[in-house]
């Protein structure tokens, strides 16, 4: 069935503006975690995510099977790698090129769901796009931190996860209770870590308060967009509207942060940008 065009235009927006939220929360999180301390600070983000939405949605506890605890369990395993190893990796790396990086989860993904030759393409193009911000970095004066590469990396991975599990909690659940008791385990993962930065159950009043802002802009409010949008947008449309997520973080990390791109660069950011948009189209084709 045909969508209006209106709604179809209201959905783009929406999309955008899930993008936007994400990427000015990541931004706008790096002084609180330079501040506060990464562990904590992203571990009270999913703590109030989880509890915000557990009040929303109420999902039975009691009542689940061990196959809908098994996958929550996988699933808030992802989201727990993804956010600590991502902010951890802001620490050492410009936005633009840990966005770049994490991306290559879901490319990954992608790819393995697209035949032929032309699918390899695809994965050199981001390489090749990848390697330009490397290389700018790396002959600029602060140079390329390796932990924070392979930090990136691994919340690739664990990006690959989340997507990859969200499929499966979205069989085994329903409605958002697969969402929320997810979260509910990345908080319970990490809250440990939290309180070995701090030293205790007792978080500062400020960091508390930023935290909660924070978890507004990452996850709550993409989340609600981005599901709003999907009534709307086809599963490809929406792929390559999400490719357009490095492009959007470089320029947020240019505003908020005053992370200045070279013209090598930019050109990086435009063909990972690229390579996502090429294998979610050919996957749709």
């Amino acid at each position: 069935m045909s969508r209006p065009a209106h709604a179809i235009a209201v959905a783009v927006v929406l999309s955008l503006a899930a993008m936007v939220s994400v990427q000015s929360g990541v931004s706008l999180s790096l002084p609180v975690i330079r501040e506060y301390g990464v562990l904590s600070t992203s571990s009270l983000r999913l703590c109030w995510a989880a509890a915000v939405l557990a009040l929303i949605v109420r999902p039975p506890l009691h009542r689940y099977t061990r196959a809908q605890w098994r996958a929550a369990l996988v699933l808030g395993a992802g989201m727990s790698v993804m956010t600590l190893c991502f902010f951890m990796a802001i620490e050492r790396l410009p936005q633009y090129l840990a966005v770049a990086l994490e991306f290559c989860g879901p490319l990954a993904v992608a790819v393995v769901g697209v035949r032929g030759v032309l699918a390899l393409a695809w994965p050199l193009l981001a390489a090749a796009g990848i390697g330009l911000l490397v290389w700018g970095d790396a002959h600029g004066g602060g140079g390329v931190s390796p932990l924070g590469v392979v930090l990136a990396l691994f919340a690739a991975a664990g990006w690959a996860t989340y997507i990859v599990m969200m499929k499966r909690v979205g069989i085994v659940f329903q409605g958002l209770q697969g969402l929320s008791v997810s979260l509910l385990v990345a908080a319970v993962l990490t809250l440990p870590l939290a309180v070995a930065e701090v030293g205790a159950l007792r978080f500062p009043a400020d960091q508390i308060v930023w935290t909660a802002g924070l978890a507004v802009l990452v996850p709550l409010v993409p989340y609600v967009l981005e599901i709003t949008a999907l009534r709307y947008l086809t599963a490809a449309a929406f792929g390559v509207l999400l490719s357009l997520e490095p492009a959007i973080g470089a320029l947020s990390g240019w505003i908020i942060l005053g992370q200045a791109m070279t013209g090598a660069q930019i050109l990086g950011t435009l063909l990972v940008v690229c390579a996502s948009i090429g294998v979610v189209r050919q996957g749709a084709g």
